[in-house]
Parts: structure tokens; C-alpha cells; sequence
């Protein structure tokens, strides 16, 4: 086991090049984009949708279900579960709430298409949510890394991959980051939550509906530092691509893939320190895994657990990679 932080310069040498990548990617999308806009086309293409089945009250069940389940998965991990325990049991949790949520709507008359996941475009949902990913990365990193200096962020899934850095806890994090977290927030945010909201307000542009549903899906991160700052912009961008298409699908891609990009910065920026040694390691001056310039830039952006915290499980997942540009 490890006991000395990652030296600066490392670190620095990892995360270069992936500054420059990220730089790249932001000025070649931004390229397309403004090349479509001065052709008088839309930024997102638009495809047909249509309104959803559901009322705010279908959605208050679906709220009142997550925390049942919730306070049943809190009262089985007990008070302070150990990290990897606390993650595992909040992948259960968000599956089940999706599993029961999908259950509900269809009963309530919805269909595949009105839950956003068909007619499902591969190709085309691909293109988009990495032509999305390489407009929001680097400039959420760039106001995270500020953020970070204002208000350090502080998160549990970065201290299970600085203490338990082995098969178990890295792919806990991967299924929980990139899979269960993309699906159940924008199943909820995306198309639950914002779908009725356009339903209910029914804007020409879906920017009030899009908006409202961004700024939930901020504050139900709220206690991780400002994480819930750069969300913000996030939600906005991952609510336009699912208004535009009427699908999901582009969203969940988008997500996951921000995620991914996360826990790979992540990895490389992070060296592995036992719980005793980080505990050591504070009394003496030396800060833990959580403080910038050691071991890691304390990642603030990736969405990654359900969105409202159960007690007692630890607060919603919210972390971003440790780059700075």
C-alpha cells in the first residue's frame, strides 16, 4: 500500500495531454457548430416527439417510492457502512427505483417512445453525445477547478478509490458511474420530471421546462462543495439534447460518457492510501486524498448516484475529473 501522495509534477504529466485533448475537442466542436448556425440550421437536429402520459402526480409517487426504498436500503447498510458497502447499496437502489418507476408509467399508459427510449438512432444519438461531451468538458473542468479552490469538494467515491483500488471497488464505481447513474437521473430528470414540466408549461422552446428540471438536478447535489454549480450547465445541456430528440437515449449516452472520462482522470491522478494512513496522515499536517495538490485534483461534476440522498447513505454522487486546463 501506497502512503505517498502522487508528486505534482506526475500528476501534471499525466493531465497535460489531456487538457490538450479536451482543448482540441471543445475548439473542433465548436468549429461545427457555429459552422451549422451561420448555414441557418439547428444546432440539435429536432425529430418528432410528442407530450407524456403522466401527471405531477405520478411523479410525486415516483419521488415518494425512491425515498421509501431509500430509508429500506439506509436502514440495511446501517449508520456508516464502509465505502464500497454504501456504493453497492446505492446501485441497488437507483435500480430499483428505475425498475419500479418504468412499472408505474406503463401502467399509467406510457410507452417506449414516451419514455424516451425509442425509436432508438445508435449512430446518430452517439454523434450527438460526444459532440456534446467535447463542448461541456473542458469548460465545466475549467469552473470546477476554480470552484475547488473557493469550497474543496469532498466526496466518499473518491476516498474508495484512494483506500480500495481493486477489481471490486474500481468496477463498483465504473457499473455504478457509467451505467445505473445515467440510466436512473435521466430516466428521472430528463424525461420523468422535465417531460411533465413541458407538459404542464408547453413552451414553444422547452427552455422553462429544461431549466426547472436543471436546476432539481443541481440542488439534489447540493452538499458536495459547488458541485451543483457546473450541473447546472450540465443538466441544461443534457435536457436541450433530450427535448430536441424526444429521447433519452442521447442524454444517457452523454452522461455516461462524462462519467467514464471522470473515473479514468480519476484513476490516473489518484494513488492508493489506506483508511488508517489517510487518518494518520491529517494530525501531521498532511492532507488527505480530498485536498488539492495531493494524490489528486478533488474531481466535482460526475453525476453519479441517485439524486436525492437517502439518510443514511452518504450524499448524492457529484464528481468530476481531476484536470486542470
Amino acid at each position: 500500500m501506497n502512503t505517498e501522495a502522487l508528486p505534482s509534477s506526475d500528476a501534471d504529466a499525466w493531465l497535460m495531454p489531456i487538457d490538450a485533448v479536451a482543448i482540441a475537442a471543445f475548439l473542433a466542436a465548436a468549429s461545427v457548430l457555429v459552422g451549422r448556425f451561420r448555414r441557418g440550421l439547428p444546432l440539435i437536429p429536432a425529430r418528432p416527439r410528442s407530450l407524456v402520459p403522466w401527471e405531477g402526480n405520478d411523479v410525486l409517487v415516483i419521488v415518494f417510492g425512491f425515498l421509501v426504498i431509500a430509508s429500506v436500503v439506509g436502514n440495511w447498510t446501517g449508520p456508516e457502512p464502509p465505502l464500497d458497502r454504501a456504493l453497492a447499496a446505492q446501485l441497488v437502489l437507483v435500480g430499483f427505483a428505475s425498475i419500479l418507476s418504468f412499472a408505474w408509467l406503463i401502467a399509467r399508459g406510457a410507452t417506449p417512445a414516451s419514455l424516451g427510449l425509442a425509436p432508438v438512432r445508435l449512430r446518430e444519438d452517439t454523434t450527438l453525445a460526444i459532440t456534446a461531451l467535447a463542448i461541456v468538458l473542458a469548460p465545466l473542468l475549467l469552473l470546477n477547478d476554480w470552484l475547488d479552490t473557493i469550497v474543496p469538494y469532498e466526496h466518499p467515491v473518491v476516498d474508495l478509490l484512494t483506500t480500495q483500488r481493486d477489481a471490486w471497488g474500481i468496477g463498483l464505481v465504473l457499473v455504478t458511474a457509467c451505467v445505473a447513474a445515467p440510466i436512473g437521473e435521466e430516466l428521472f430528470f430528463r424525461r420523468i420530471l422535465q417531460g411533465w414540466l413541458d407538459k404542464a408549461i408547453q413552451s414553444a422552446n422547452g427552455i422553462p421546462a429544461v431549466a426547472l428540471a436543471s436546476l432539481a438536478f443541481a440542488a439534489a447535489h447540493y452538499g458536495q462543495g459547488l458541485a451543483f454549480l457546473p450541473l447546472f450547465p450540465l443538466g441544461v445541456v443534457l435536457g436541450m439534447l433530450a427535448w430536441r430528440t424526444g429521447s433519452i437515449v442521447p442524454s444517457i449516452l452523454l452522461h455516461a460518457f462524462f462519467n467514464a472520462v471522470s473515473v479514468a482522470i480519476l484513476l490516473v491522478g489518484a494513488t492508493e492510501v489506506s483508511p488508517a494512513e489517510k487518518t494518520d496522515m491529517e494530525p501531521q499536517g498532511v492532507p488527505g486524498p480530498q485536498s488539492a495538490g495531493c494524490m489528486m485534483r478533488p474531481p466535482a461534476v460526475m453525476d453519479l448516484t441517485p439524486c436525492l440522498p437517502p439518510a443514511p447513505l452518504p450524499p448524492t454522487a457529484s464528481i468530476s475529473p481531476p484536470m486542470r486546463l
